[in-house]
C-alpha cells in the first residue's frame, strides 16, 4: 500500500497506536502529583517532562499530517528552542492538567490520521531532524513515542510489556539505526524469534530475547540479561 512497507494496513496500525495510548493513559491515571516530580528513567527529566513531551509530540505529528493532507509545508516543530521550552513549561503541571492535555492531544492526532485520504499517505514530509519520510512513517513515529516513553515513566510498565508486533519492528530498526551511526563488529541474535543481523565484520555475538535486545539497542536496558561482549553503542535518540 505504501512506500513505508509493512504487512499491516494503515487502519490497523492506527488501532495499534490507539491501544498503546490507552495503556499509557491507564498508567498515567495511577500517578499522583507527587509522582510527577520524581525522576523518570531519562536523565534530567521528571515524569512530568515525559508527559509534557508526549503531548507536544502528538501536536507536532498533527503538523506533519496536515502537511501531508494539504501539501502546505508545516514543520514538525517551529524550532528546537520552542520544543524544549514547551516541555519545560509543561513539566510542572499537576496530574489533572497533564492527563487532560495528553488525552486531548493524542485524540487530535488519531482523529486526523483516521480521516487522512488514502492517496495522501504517500506524501513526503520532513521530520524534525530534516529527514524526508513518507507520511505513513508518522504513524510508526507516534507508536515509538508512546511505547518507549511509557517505559521511561518508570511506573510499572517495562519493555517486557511491549507487544510482540512492536518488538518485531523495533528490533531491526534499532539495529539499522546503530549501523547508520557507525556501530560495527557484532552480530545480534534473538534467541526467541530467530532474528539475526550482523554489523560489519563480527567479533562478538550478542544474544538474548528480542525484547531485551531492542531495549539494549535503544538505551533502555544495560544488557545484563544478554550474552556476549557488549560493544559500546551510540545514543539512539
Amino acid at each position: 500500500m505504501t512506500s513505508d512497507a509493512t504487512e499491516f494496513t494503515i487502519p490497523r496500525q492506527l488501532d495499534t497506536v490507539a491501544a498503546a495510548t490507552d495503556r499509557l493513559l491507564d498508567t498515567v491515571t495511577k500517578l499522583s502529583d507527587a509522582d510527577l516530580v520524581e525522576p523518570s528513567l531519562l536523565p534530567g527529566w521528571t515524569r512530568g517532562h515525559v508527559l509534557a513531551h508526549l503531548s507536544r509530540n502528538a501536536d507536532s505529528l498533527v503538523n506533519l499530517l496536515l502537511w501531508a493532507r494539504t501539501g502546505i509545508e508545516t514543520p514538525q516543530y517551529a524550532s528546537a528552542f520552542l520544543r524544549e521550552a514547551d516541555i519545560e513549561a509543561g513539566a510542572p503541571r499537576p496530574l489533572r492538567e497533564q492527563l487532560e492535555d495528553l488525552t486531548a492531544s493524542s485524540e487530535r492526532w488519531l482523529a486526523l490520521a483516521r480521516v487522512m485520504p488514502e492517496e495522501r499517505w504517500e506524501t513526503t514530509v520532513r521530520n524534525r531532524q530534516g529527514g524526508e519520510i513518507p507520511a505513513t512513517r508518522v504513524v510508526w513515529m507516534r507508536m515509538l513515542e508512546v511505547e518507549i516513553h511509557h517505559v521511561d515513566l518508570g511506573f510499572g510498565y517495562t519493555a517486557q510489556d511491549w507487544p510482540a508486533e512492536f518488538v518485531a519492528r523495533l528490533l531491526p530498526q534499532s539495529v539499522a539505526d546503530q549501523a547508520a551511526k557507525g556501530a560495527t563488529g557484532f552480530t545480534v541474535t534473538a534467541t526467541d524469534t530467530g532474528y539475526t543481523e550482523t554489523l560489519g565484520t563480527p567479533v562478538t555475538t550478542v544474544s538474548g530475547p528480542a525484547t531485551a535486545l531492542a531495549a539494549w539497542l535503544i538505551g533502555r536496558n544495560p544488557g545484563a540479561d544478554l550474552t556476549g561482549d557488549l560493544p559500546d553503542l551510540a545514543a539512539w535518540k
